[in-house]
């Protein structure tokens, strides 16, 4: 994503299905930030997805309720896309701002304002569309600062919450277990017992205090699939287990190292889950 963003080079993606309602948005955005860009605007989930793969914008406006993919879904397949020209192993993973288009007030949960995404209703009023804009700008200014992106494991919790909202009385079924390769045995791990999930491009180590294993599950897959409460995602190659957490530390560039109870492994924390560890 563009870290050097300035008020002249700021990129969106609008997606909604609507199209009334993005030529509003997109005429709205002109009033309260002129030199805001839009790169592309999609009428899907997919599209959306597409469209942020091809162009790397710095936000994207998303309507939580599209067809075929909501917007919801469509964040998290954004959240977990791999650096542009590089592999998901690579430390320069920054995601982009989120703001969801809503028609109904009740999104507004919790972690909206905590600064891990943004909401805006339909139709987009002028005064509100400029609050989001100026928290946008201020979380853009600090991230070309220097400063640490908002966390990208309390995006997956908004994303979940949000889920929940959208499908009440689904109660989420997150794995008990994992089925690994140990060797050239399969063993049934329990996922509370698991310290850490690492991934290269065809696998994902598996690790317990006492066992290493592999699964041919990618870390994109996993976040959906495991209680984000329980594990949070500090790398896009990276989960780790809440409890399992020792210590936060930074090295000698300043980037977060965990340390990790019954393992001498370290784990790095990447830009966009930095803000996981306010203060450090």
């Amino acid at each position: 994503m563009n870290l050097a963003a300035t008020a002249a080079t700021t990129r969106a993606v609008i997606a909604d299905d609507e199209r009334l309602m993005r030529e509003q948005l997109r005429a709205r955005l002109a009033e309260v930030w002129p030199e805001l860009e839009i790169v592309a605007e999609a009428k899907n989930g997919l599209e959306a997805v597409e469209l942020v793969d091809t162009h790397r914008p710095d936000i994207v406006f998303l309507d939580i309720r599209m067809p075929g993919l909501t917007g919801v879904d469509a964040a998290r397949q954004i959240a977990q896309l791999p650096p542009k020209g590089g592999s998901e192993g690579e430390d320069d993973d920054t995601l982009p701002e989120i703001v969801f288009i809503t028609a109904y007030d009740q999104y507004a949960v919790e972690a909206f304002e905590q600064g891990v995404a943004d909401y805006v209703l339909k139709p987009a009023e002028r005064d509100r569309l400029a609050l989001t804009v100026q928290r946008i700008r201020q979380r853009l200014a600090a991230r070309a600062g220097g400063g640490d992106a908002p966390g990208g494991a309390n995006l997956q919790q908004l994303l979940h919450q949000l889920s929940a909202r959208m499908n009440p009385g689904q109660a989420p079924q997150y794995l008990q277990w994992i089925q690994a390769s140990v060797g050239q045995a399969i063993q049934m791990i329990p996922v509370e017992e698991v310290l850490f999930f690492i991934s290269d491009e065809k696998y994902t180590r598996v690790q317990t205090a006492q066992v290493e294993a592999l699964i041919r599950k990618p870390i994109k897959e996993l976040v959906d699939e495991i209680d984000p409460r329980l594990f949070w995602q500090i790398h896009r190659s990276t989960l780790v287990n809440v409890t399992a957490i020792a210590s936060v530390t930074r090295d000698f560039r300043g980037r977060q190292i965990v340390a990790v109870k019954g393992h001498p492994e370290k784990l790095e924390v990447s830009r966009s889950y930095t803000g996981l560890f306010k203060g450090m």
